[in-house]
């Protein structure tokens, strides 16, 4: 007896669960239309992701849709907390898997909680930061295996992924320079060395250049209107309008 099951009772208990997990997710499938759109934002830190977000959110509106903004980690009470647990710095160093299971179990909570559900009313989700962050920073930065990644990213997402990424992307050295700049106590992660970034951004791109259908490279070195054409060039195909 396993929890009160017989070993045969369990596992349809089991397969129960996850049909129930994959009906639920399916309107998220990349084989079926969805009423709602996914949108996501990544980027290094200093790319100027947060100053883009509320433009993006307030332009999709502006078209007569209902945007819900987001972000990872965090998005929910539970992934919020998460979230001050991931970006707190700390004396000691967090292992690699437990930032990299952390980082998922924020982004199950986050799906079922707040972007299904979303997607389903037929709103658009905005997120700054989705699974794209994940392969970067945990992948390229931490050096992770990809595959490791890939098993928790297929289990947690369901072929929830997002229907654009807009990829901010800039030299590191920029980037650093912004945060500077900003004069306030740097996270856990803003705190690394720029050979860390360096290894995120690689990731980036390459993951931009193996998806370009679905992550669009925005420049993001140029001043903020310059910025705003290019989202609204990217944005136009999702609206169906011209920009």
């Amino acid at each position: 007896m396993l929890f009160g099951f017989s070993r045969h009772g369990f596992q349809r208990y089991v397969q129960r669960q996850l049909h129930a997990h994959y009906s639920a997710t399916v309107i998220c499938s990349e084989n079926r239309p969805r009423p709602g759109k996914f949108i996501s934002i990544e980027g290094i830190e200093g790319a100027g992701k947060s100053t883009q977000l509320q433009f993006i959110a307030d332009y999709i509106r502006s078209h007569g849709k209902q945007v819900v903004v987001t972000r990872e980690p965090g998005g929910t009470t539970l992934g919020e907390e998460i979230r001050e647990v991931l970006l707190k710095p700390t004396e000691q160093a967090m292992a690699e898997d437990t930032e990299l299971l952390l980082m998922f179990a924020a982004r199950a909570e986050h799906i079922q909680q707040v972007i299904l559900p979303a997607l389903k009313r037929g709103d658009w989700v905005v997120s700054d930061r989705f699974v794209d962050a994940t392969f970067a920073y945990q992948g390229g930065g931490r050096g992770i295996n990809e595959k490791r990644i890939e098993l928790l990213a297929d289990w947690t997402l369901q072929g929830c992924n997002t229907d654009v990424t807009f990829l901010f992307d800039l030299p590191v050295a920029l980037g650093q320079t912004r945060v500077e700049q900003r004069q306030q106590q740097k996270d856990r992660f803003e705190q690394e060395k720029q050979v860390f970034f360096e290894r995120v951004r690689n990731c980036y791109l390459a993951r931009a250049e193996a998806e370009p259908k679905r992550i669009k490279r925005i420049d993001a070195s140029q001043n903020i209107e310059a910025i705003q054409q290019q989202l609204k060039h990217q944005l136009a195909p999702l609206l169906d309008t011209t920009p």
